[in-house]
């Protein structure tokens, strides 16, 4: 038998813990704290808007030393919190920044739904969300150990590291292309924590659909990121505006779909925020890409870009819903770029607007991988975004490349003026093939301090192109190898060459720093135009 104070304290726990359960906006001291009934609450300062709590199923993940908040937190802003149709609403207003922070919580779902709305550049002018968990808790980051830095050592900047195994790590490791980052996260015992990126959640960041950054970091706090704007290999201005609706999720550990449905913002007074009704799309017919490559539509201006995946059969495509304007579109094999058109979108309508390639296809003696815009076939391509150039595990740098007897991985995906030496290739040509004007095509994704393609073959050496444009960012050293693309010709004049055995070399114009941070360019393909021959592509 159980006695009636007994019976009195259970029923009291009870209800206690009913009433604690209860979806539910509370003022307490220096935060708001929202329960929101699916086994999350979570604590926002009132004098910061940082997250200083996130208690899942009974568990801390908050770390100690620093709290989650946008960047590096937003200093003293104003912070309001409300309840409207349904849902908790906090509202951040940074005084020093040109931010406005929102934190969103839905009855019976363990999601804090985020939006941040942006009006001018920020110091520093990157933009992320960056969540600070206890390592204890989540020690799992995402893409495994290539941003784990226990017992490792900076040799690089303040964020690439050395290990005592000779393997590297950086955070940039962990990144992914924004067309394919929808969800990742950091993991634990009974627990996963993940960034949901749905729908439109990048229509206001920079870079295109290739872009990359940084998702999580294993040090003292598991970090977890999500990029808007980003100052690593950055390519174009940055967007403002909102950028959003974008989430971090709490689950028993299973990885949520990208399909987060974020329809009732519409309800919740989100500056910036366009619903559906107010938006447009496009669709039609991007043909002419070579079978076996991912075609990709990017639709930009300089307020908003999207993107998509047509049909690899068909061609068909609709776009996603975009607000209204004038956009560039481009079509990309992979990730290179072989049509430009230009469309406008009206709102409550689609646009029908097909576009095909426009790229020559002229004859080629031979080709060293694939004009794609990424260096994955080629010699330590399958390991450079997850890895520094001088880990351990790589392959050496500089080669030599046979036609007709070497595969594509035997040639190096960079080249470095003062690492690994130059590339060599050696090629036989025909009398007919000798006595032609040729074209030699190099194809580059990225350049790092001037890096540009130095060439000869025999007593011919091609003009220096001079500097591409300076991007001022590290790039294959932390894993990116993407940047403005540039493709480099010669005309070679007829007779240059000689029947029989020829040898190209090829090299790194530039200077810079020792070693992998000198100037270097990242390969795309490299190709001989003139009359096939027995080792010409089929």
């Amino acid at each position: 038998m159980i006695s009636p104070k007994l019976l009195g304290l259970i029923i009291g726990w009870c209800l206690w813990r009913t009433a604690e359960a209860a979806f539910g906006l509370t003022s307490k001291g220096n935060s708001f704290s929202i329960d929101t009934n699916a086994g999350l609450v979570f604590d926002v300062s009132k004098s910061t808007g940082d997250i200083t709590s996130l208690m899942y199923n009974g568990v801390q993940y908050q770390g100690t030393s620093k709290m989650t908040h946008l960047n590096s937190g937003l200093g003293t802003s104003k912070v309001t919190a409300e309840t409207i149709n349904g849902h908790v609403k906090i509202t951040i207003v940074a005084s020093s920044q040109p931010v406005t922070q929102y934190y969103i919580a839905k009855p019976n779902d363990a999601t804090i739904y985020m939006a941040t709305y942006l009006t001018g550049e920020i110091n520093p002018g990157e933009l992320r969300f960056l969540a600070r968990l206890r390592r204890s808790a989540v020690p799992n980051g995402w893409h495994g150990d290539v941003a784990n830095l226990d017992g490792c050592t900076a040799f690089e900047g303040k964020d690439t590291f050395k290990c005592p195994n000779g393997q590297t790590r950086c955070k940039m490791y962990t990144s992914d292309r924004f067309i394919e980052d929808q969800v990742h996260g950091v993991t634990g015992k009974n627990v996963g924590i993940w960034m949901i990126m749905p729908g439109v959640a990048y229509e206001t960041s920079s870079g295109g659909p290739f872009m990359r950054d940084i998702n999580s970091q294993s040090g003292d706090d598991q970090e977890l990121y999500w990029y808007m704007n980003s100052g690593h290999v950055r390519t174009e201005p940055w967007r403002f505006g909102l950028h959003g609706p974008y989430a971090m999720q709490f689950t028993t550990g299973a990885k949520p779909s990208p399909e987060l449905d974020t329809s009732f913002f519409s309800t919740l007074s989100i500056q910036g925020y366009v619903p559906a009704s107010k938006r447009g799309t496009a669709s039609g017919f991007a043909t002419g890409v070579v079978p076996n490559f991912q075609p990709v539509l990017h639709w930009y201006n300089n307020a908003s870009q999207y993107w998509t995946v047509p049909s690899s059969t068909t061609g068909s495509y609709t776009s996603p819903l975009m607000k209204p304007g004038t956009y560039t579109v481009k079509l990309y094999r992979g990730e290179f770029p072989i049509a430009t058109d230009t469309v406008t979108i009206t709102a409550g309508s689609n646009t029908v607007r097909n576009i095909t390639s426009a790229e020559p296809n002229p004859p080629v003696v031979w080709r060293i991988g694939a004009f794609d815009g990424q260096p994955f076939e080629l010699k330590n391509g399958d390991k450079i975004e997850r890895m520094h150039p001088e880990d351990v595990r790589m392959g050496t740098w500089g080669g030599s490349y046979t036609v007709g007897k070497s595969s594509a991985k035997e040639f190096p995906m960079a080249l470095f003026a003062k690492e690994g030496g130059a590339a060599t290739v050696t090629f036989d040509l025909t009398k007919e093939q000798a006595a032609a004007e040729t074209t030699l095509r190099v194809g580059t994704t990225l350049s790092f301090k001037g890096g540009r393609p130095a060439v000869k073959i025999g007593g011919w050496t091609g003009r220096d192109p001079g500097a591409p444009k300076l991007i001022d960012s590290r790039g294959v050293t932390r894993g990116a190898y993407r940047g403005y693309g540039e493709v480099y010709t010669w005309k070679i004049a007829a007779g240059t060459m000689k029947e029989g055995s020829n040898t190209l070399t090829i090299s790194s114009a530039g200077s810079g720093d020792a070693r992998f941070l000198s100037a270097n360019w990242i390969v795309d393909a490299v190709e001989l135009q003139g009359p096939i021959g027995p080792h010409s592509p089929k």
